[in-house]
């Protein structure tokens, strides 16, 4: 049976180069930023598309260019092929994952998927491990039984619906096999808006802001990313934050 690898980014795919002889696909998203509604795929495309385009130095062509032609490789997939899914524990990679679960659920006949995860002490960066340590968590992949797919299936459109609630019990009912989960739904379920306006990692950030006493991005980034790596934000997501907060001090 042939091997087709989902990526969650293209980092990845650099680090698999010549440790992989197999199709390798690359999830080109960020769904835990902007517009995740859409009742097809192509009013999905738009919204993400029109999402990316407000960001400076973006235009929804990029959208359509290099994430739209990964999905749809995705969901052409045969059934006749063995799909084995790398992303980490962190809610960037997890939201990811949960779309394109969807995807092979619901596009694909797809039915023997695997998920690797990095190894301990590297849950939310596979960028932190060897060569070795990659090929031996391929090896250990984990195979996605027909309970499991049932379950992951749904946290997609629960996710889109901001439904943390039936989430966690998904999650709970995972969390012998799949204990991340638990932690990714809580984190996003802290984004929740305050009455000031601020979700949780905005009010980290906020802190740690003024406990540096610096405005300097890339310090804060940085500290940042070392506390809240759960979230795995990239520096596009930090700065629309960090821009915002900025206005506030």
């Amino acid at each position: 049976m042939k091997q087709v690898h989902i990526l969650n980014g293209d980092s990845l795919k650099g680090q698999l180069h010549g440790l992989i002889e197999a199709e390798l696909i690359i999830a080109r998203e960020c769904l835990i930023d902007g517009n995740v509604q859409g009742n097809s795929l192509t009013e999905f495309y738009r919204n993400r598309a029109n999402f990316i385009a407000e960001y400076d130095g973006f235009n929804a062509e990029d959208y359509y260019l290099k994430t739209v032609p990964e999905i749809e490789k995705i969901i052409a997939l045969p059934f006749d092929r063995e799909v084995i899914c790398w992303f980490e524990d962190d809610l960037f990679c997890q939201a990811n994952f949960w779309f394109v679960i969807h995807l092979l659920a619901n596009y694909t006949a797809v039915d023997n998927i695997y998920l690797v995860r990095p190894n301990e002490g590297n849950e939310y960066s596979f960028a932190a491990m060897s060569e070795q340590e990659l090929i031996d968590a391929l090896k250990n992949r984990q195979k996605l039984s027909g309970e499991h797919k049932k379950l992951l299936v749904q946290l997609w459109s629960l996710y889109q619906k901001q439904d943390y609630q039936q989430m966690h019990i998904i999650a709970g009912k995972l969390n012998n096999v799949m204990p991340f989960l638990v932690p990714a739904i809580e984190a996003q379920e802290r984004r929740t808006l305050d009455e000031s306006g601020l979700g949780y990692p905005e009010r980290q950030l906020l802190a740690i802001m003024k406990d540096l006493d610096s405005t300097d991005f890339p310090t804060v980034f940085r500290a940042f990313s070392a506390q809240e790596g759960v979230y795995s934000f990239g520096d596009l997501q930090i700065k629309q934050m960090f821009d915002q907060l900025i206005k506030r001090l």
